[in-house]
C-alpha cells in the first residue's frame, strides 16, 4: 500500500516550455495569429473538402483514386489562400479569444 500511495504522491516533472511562449507561459502575439490562422485555414479545407464530397469526376479528364488525392490537396491549398486573404473571421476570432483567455491568468 505504501508504495501506491509513494506513485500517487510523486508528481510527473515539469514540462518544457513551447515554442513561442515567453518566461511567464504566455505566447507571442504573433505565434498566436499564425496559430488563429492555421485553425481557420484548416476549418475552410474541412468545408471545401464537404462542398466537393458530391462531385464526381469528369471521365473525359481524369477520375480514379489519384485525382481524389490531388483534389484533397488542392482544396488545403484553397483553405491556406483563403485564410491568408482575409478568410470568414474565424481566425480573427479565435486570436480574441486566445489573448482573453492569456489575461485571465
Amino acid at each position: 500500500m505504501d508504495a501506491i500511495q509513494s506513485l500517487l504522491q510523486t508528481r510527473p516533472p515539469a514540462a518544457a516550455p513551447q515554442a513561442g511562449a515567453t518566461a511567464v507561459g504566455k505566447a507571442d502575439p504573433a505565434t498566436l495569429r499564425k496559430t488563429a490562422e492555421e485553425f481557420e485555414s484548416f476549418f475552410l479545407s474541412q468545408t471545401f473538402e464537404s462542398l466537393y464530397a458530391g462531385m464526381s469526376a469528369d471521365p473525359m479528364f481524369g477520375g480514379g483514386s489519384g485525382e481524389n488525392v490531388y483534389r484533397s490537396m488542392m482544396l488545403q491549398e484553397y483553405g491556406k489562400a483563403a485564410a491568408r486573404s482575409g478568410g470568414v473571421g474565424i481566425a480573427d476570432a479565435v486570436y480574441r479569444e486566445m489573448m482573453r483567455l492569456q489575461e485571465t491568468k
